[in-house]
């Protein structure tokens, strides 16, 4: 009984300290416009960068590179393509069937775009700093 009346006694002494209080600064600087999020999503970026970084590329290629899964590939490279950032032909080598992936010029622009953006967000950061 001893022991529980000394922790009630040593929990009662005890003092909890006041929390910190952080001051509100406002930073009175335009907003940056919102990323681009079809290609601000890792996969998608990287095979966008894949793209601009080589001609073409292909399906077995992307995957290789970006060391991700068919499904993967597929499923982003399809949202780029709803965008128009890239265009996909598929074709046969031989008798095996061949998916080719080239970035078009409104994907070029929408990376640029994006990485000027990246590169203000940063600048801002290293200027508050």
């Amino acid at each position: 009984m001893a022991k529980a009346g000394t922790a009630r006694k040593k929990a009662e002494k005890e003092v909890v300290p006041e929390p910190v209080r952080v001051p509100v600064v406002e930073i009175n600087e335009p907003p940056l416009p919102d990323l681009d999020r079809i290609i601000h999503e890792r996969m998608r970026l990287g095979i966008v960068s894949a793209l601009a970084a080589n001609h073409s590329l292909t399906f077995n290629d992307l995957k290789r590179i970006l060391n991700t899964s068919d499904g993967n590939v597929s499923v982003h490279a399809r949202k780029l393509e709803e965008a128009k950032y890239v265009i996909c032909n598929k074709s046969f080598d031989g008798r095996m069937p061949k998916t080719e992936y080239k970035l078009t010029a409104a994907g070029r622009r929408a990376l640029e775009k994006y990485l000027d953006h990246m590169e203000s967000i940063i600048q801002a950061m290293r200027e508050r700093g």
